[in-house]
């Protein structure tokens, strides 16, 4: 429904995940029978969860203990691993310091090394698992291939906004259809937060498209740049464009809900506005094994021109196995992620993630 802004502009109104609310059917299924499973091209995934390429969330450590329990982590591959050699012990001395935000700020400042590209790569490449790294569309050109030449499985493009059509008097812009045409590995482009930026992703070639722009606990895009889309709202538009682009080709992309995404009800919600799964900041970073130490920041928080998100303290640090599977000790702890989402397909009866998105909702006011 449109509104009236004043004379000359109207606006849609739009939904955060927390105005939804999810409704029981008339049939209902036992938890333990739900299949929260789900493919993206070659590679099956046992939950819809990755955990986001901040690094005080996917150390190398982090995102092979969820590789275990059946996510993703998507490592960023501009973050500190790629910037230092020993990232985790300068990490743990700067977070203890007096000054957290300005040491961290000076590991920032070191250059990206190929060299440590490949060997982080080649590191989670032998414990075995998927191996996602994200790069910025600046970057894409200058480090890709050093991430897939040792042996990486996706390859995530990830930034605040990404469209499938950057315009720029420079000889240097990245064109995502024909580098995605090109490229060894599936790619994941985002994120977007519009029906249009959605479907021209989607053309692209690429096989998921992360979905969130301007929202998320340490986020402050929405203020310094008066730039976001309620995410609830930004899933289902995206949806919508799936449709579209499933009636052109007959080619299913996937959907990744990223954002201000913390309790196992909002897993459900996005779930049920049409996503395939969902990307993880700050509540693995709650987690007792991540490398933030109590502490989560989004990878432009020290962007040497304009920060976009804030340091934060996260709250009650668990470990991260009880993130996922609890059990939960009090209604607001925020553990037992999985056993919410079990819990909610359960009581609409939907056996899978396919049929649980179909699932009705309605706004609470």
């Amino acid at each position: 429904m449109d509104i009236d802004i004043g004379i000359g502009k109207r606006a849609r109104r739009s939904y955060e995940l927390d105005d939804l609310t999810i409704v029981p059917s008339r049939r209902t299924r036992n938890r333990d029978e739900v299949d929260l499973s789900w493919q993206m091209d070659a590679f099956k995934f046992v939950l819809p969860m990755l955990a986001a390429p901040a690094d005080s969330v996917t150390s190398p450590e982090m995102i092979i203990r969820l590789g275990e329990a059946g996510g993703l982590g998507v490592l960023d591959l501009e973050g500190l691993w790629t910037r230092h050699g020993e990232a985790d012990t300068l990490l743990d001395k700067v977070l203890t310091s007096d000054e957290p935000a300005e040491g961290l700020r000076r590991l920032y400042e070191a250059s990206v090394d190929p060299g440590l590209v490949e060997d982080r790569v080649r590191q989670l490449k032998k414990a075995g698992g998927v191996v996602a790294g994200a790069l910025t569309p600046a970057n894409v050109s200058r480090f890709s291939s050093h991430a897939i030449g040792a042996g990486l499985d996706i390859l995530v493009i990830h930034g605040a906004v990404v469209s499938a059509e950057h315009v720029s008097d420079g000889d240097d812009v990245l064109d995502l259809r024909e580098f995605i045409a090109g490229c060894e590995v599936p790619v994941i482009v985002g994120g977007c937060s519009a029906y249009s930026t959605a479907l021209h992703l989607m053309r692209t070639g690429a096989v998921a498209v992360l979905v969130g722009v301007g929202t998320g606990r340490s986020s402050r895009t929405s203020e310094v740049l008066g730039v976001g889309v309620p995410l609830a709202t930004a899933v289902a538009d995206a949806a919508g464009a799936r449709i579209r682009y499933l009636d052109e080709t007959g080619r299913y992309v996937h959907i990744i809900a990223q954002g201000d995404i913390v309790t196992g009800g909002h897993i459900a919600t996005a779930v049920a506005c049409g996503a395939d799964a969902v990307m993880l900041g700050a509540p693995f970073a709650r987690a007792l094994e991540a490398p933030g130490g109590g502490r989560h920041w989004d990878t432009d928080a020290f962007h040497a021109e304009l920060p976009r998100s804030l340091l934060i303290d996260v709250d009650d640090r668990v470990p991260f196995d009880e993130l996922l599977f609890g059990p939960s000790l009090t209604a607001s702890d925020g553990r037992n992620l999985v056993g919410a989402l079990r819990t909610v397909m359960g009581f609409t009866g939907h056996s899978n993630l396919k049929g649980f998105q179909k699932a009705e909702v309605m706004v609470r006011r």
